[in-house]
């Protein structure tokens, strides 16, 4: 333990230890003296300028400790957490002042004194009490504490709040009267309900050779597990979708040449950082960006949830905010609808022209939040005014902004799935912006976007409504590959045993991948999609399965043809508005491992990440430092920020897991 945390555990033991009882002639001896220099402070004529000053002085003490678990229990501790520094400086300023510090002498006005005395105030004779137990405690936490000044907090937490936000999660978190508040807040005993399924198997090549399953561009689950953290609580495991984590990141990847198909394959293979005995096998994908002006024009219907549940700051207010973000990303030739719904759905603003920005704001600036959540209802609406919107060479979206809590008409998954299922032959595709947290409905967001050929995001920030909104703005809303799915056969003579990390809700089976009449995920200008195996060598020490008694014949196919093959990727995919697939073959070669490093390496450790906030088995005993070290190593270039952003999540989640 190094001297900080020293010095945190002796202050938080401080913080909670009890006032010992006082000592009764001790009592009576600061009494007396208070009595004394009461006596000689001079009383102050009528209409003197040196009027008494107000001064509140409280113990050090449980009284303290309580304050602060108030503060962050009823706050939001997103803003909290934001302003640590303030909060460092205050607790430090208050427990290093000396017992012996006098304070400035009052004058209090003669009707001021004539009215009290210390014997008869409850607030002095409380001071005199616990006198003794404030001098008793301050000099071992003063001889423990160094004076609090820039250059102590630019050492100690060299990162700015990012470095004092983990210490003071790791204090709210061992305090186990604030823990249920603090889950309370963050949907732990709320009605959130997350879509995911368990982890991924570790399968046998030789009984399983084939996996097979669909891709997905979503993020939502990374800016979830964001707004857990930030807010000082570990998320629901169920919440944790690592494809969706690994994707939330931008890669350096090779685009696609002229005239080949609409995304370009990149396969690396690299060692396991948490395994020596497996090696990580990446595919990555990396979609065309055609030029903006090249785009046909888009008409776009903002679906507006306007319910009860959508007025908190986090919901209704930010939702305006990030809608108006994206406006001006868009081209005068391409128009905009609003249709809101709560207890029954309208049309709030009919088809208008981009450019008349004006019209678009203030119909968003005039909804407001009451009702119940006629969800159905503005499905159907909008679905009606997107299908009048434009012909089928434009591109018609419905963006349906939630918290996900459809309870008006069709209000379970099932049914909304199969209703977005036939909609989306009509050619209108249906993306989905989550807001705010305690309800948060993630199972529905995640059926209808995933049946409404779309995309799902969470927006819990407005930095995050500007990334989602504005930057990736033109390849979320325009596809260019729509039912790509990616089916791998691994080669039993390379490869004993693997595992797909993530990707548990997009898994088909091995006879969907050559069915077109099975749904898959899309693939929009310029996104790009990330998907980690991890897989083992025949004979590694690393291998989880005994070998079967009666092993199956050898392989039909000689040797010699496929000893340098890992496995055989296939990708399937349709163009826009088209019903049959193409194919797209190619072999994964068991070539020299790359370095653990760069682009591949970061998206290890978010992987990494992923599996420790799911409680993996399969990591050992590599933990939080090892993922802060990894992604720290690999950040690259961070323009915006992202990649610093997850290191300084790992730290919390760290600091919360102790």
């Amino acid at each position: 333990m190094n001297d900080q945390d020293t010095h945190m555990a002796r202050l938080k033991a401080a913080l909670r230890s009890a006032a010992p009882a006082p000592d009764a002639d001790a009592r009576a001896a600061a009494m007396a003296r208070a009595m004394a220099a009461f006596d000689q402070i001079p009383a102050s004529p009528q209409g003197s300028p040196h009027t008494a000053r107000p001064t509140q002085v409280r113990p050090i003490g449980a009284g303290f400790l309580k304050g602060v678990k108030t503060m962050f229990a009823t706050l939001n501790l997103k803003p909290v957490l934001a302003a640590t520094t303030s909060v460092a400086a205050l607790a430090v300023g208050v427990v290093i002042m000396s017992p012996d510090a006098r304070l400035p002498p009052m004058t209090p006005s003669a009707g001021q004194a004539a009215k009290t005395t210390p014997a008869s105030t409850p607030e002095m004779a409380q001071m005199a009490d616990e006198a003794p137990a404030m001098a008793a405690n301050a000099p071992p936490i003063a001889s423990t504490v160094a004076p609090y000044t820039a250059d102590t907090r630019a050492r100690t937490f060299p990162e700015g709040n990012a470095g004092l936000a983990p210490k003071i999660a790791e204090a709210v978190a061992a305090d186990t009267e604030m823990a249920p508040a603090i889950a309370g807040r963050f949907g732990h005993d709320s009605t959130e309900s997350f879509a995911n399924a368990p982890a991924n198997p570790v399968h046998v090549t030789a009984e399983a050779p084939v996996s097979t399953f669909s891709i997905d561009v979503d993020t939502a689950s990374y800016a979830v597990v964001r707004d857990a953290l930030n807010g000082g609580a570990l998320p629901d495991a169920d919440a944790v979708r690592i494809e969706e984590m690994i994707n939330y990141f931008p890669y350096d990847l090779p685009a696609p040449q002229e005239g080949d198909a609409p995304f370009r394959t990149t396969v690396t293979v690299m060692p396991t950082p948490w395994n020596p005995g497996t090696r990580l096998v990446r595919i990555a994908l990396q979609g065309r960006m055609p030029a903006v002006a090249d785009r046909p024009p888009l008409n776009l219907v903002f679906l507006v949830d306007t319910s009860g549940s959508m007025q908190d700051a986090d919901k209704l207010p930010l939702l305006k905010q990030s809608l108006g973000l994206m406006l001006a990303q868009l081209r005068p030739e391409d128009r905009v609808a609003i249709v809101a719904y709560a207890g029954s759905a309208g049309e709030v603003l009919a088809p208008t022209p981009a450019s008349d920005r004006v019209t678009i704001l203030s119909a968003l600036d005039r909804l407001g939040a009451g009702g119940s959540t006629a969800g159905a209802e503005g499905l159907a609406l909008a679905y009606r005014l997107a299908e009048g919107m434009g012909s089928a060479d434009t591109v018609r979206r419905i963006l349906l902004a939630t918290d996900g809590d459809f309870n008006v008409g069709i209000d379970d998954p099932e049914g909304l799935e199969a209703y977005v299922a036939r909609k989306r032959d009509t050619g209108v595709y249906l993306s989905v912006l989550g807001f705010g947290r305690g309800n948060l409905d993630d199972a529905v967001m995640q059926a209808l976007a995933q049946n409404g050929n779309g995309t799902a995001a969470y927006i819990d920030t407005l930095q995050e409504a500007r990334k989602v909104l504005s930057d990736q703005l033109t390849g979320a809303l325009f596809p260019i590959a729509e039912d790509v799915k990616i089916q791998v056969e691994w080669n039993p003579l390379q490869v004993a045993e693997y595992r797909l990390i993530g990707y548990e809700t997009r898994a088909l089976r091995r006879e969907d991948f050559n069915n077109d009449a099975v749904d898959a995920g899309e693939i929009g200008a310029g996104h790009q999609v990330t998907a980690l195996y991890e897989v083992t060598a025949p004979g590694s020490a690393a291998l989880l399965s005994d070998p079967l008694r009666y092993g199956p014949a050898d392989a039909a196919v000689a040797p010699e043809t496929t000893g340098s093959e890992l496995g055989f990727l296939r990708l399937r995919y349709k163009a826009p508005g088209k019903d049959v697939s193409a194919l797209i073959e190619t072999p994964v070669l068991a070539t020299p491992d790359a370095d653990v490093s760069g682009d591949a390496a970061f998206a290890a450790a978010i992987a990494g990440m992923g599996q420790l906030l799911r409680g993996s088995d399969y990591l050992g005993g590599w933990g939080w430092d090892q993922a802060i070290d990894l992604a720290l190593a690999n950040r690259g270039s961070d323009p915006f920020g992202y990649r610093i952003e997850a290191v300084n999540l790992m730290r919390m989640a760290k600091a919360l897991s102790q």
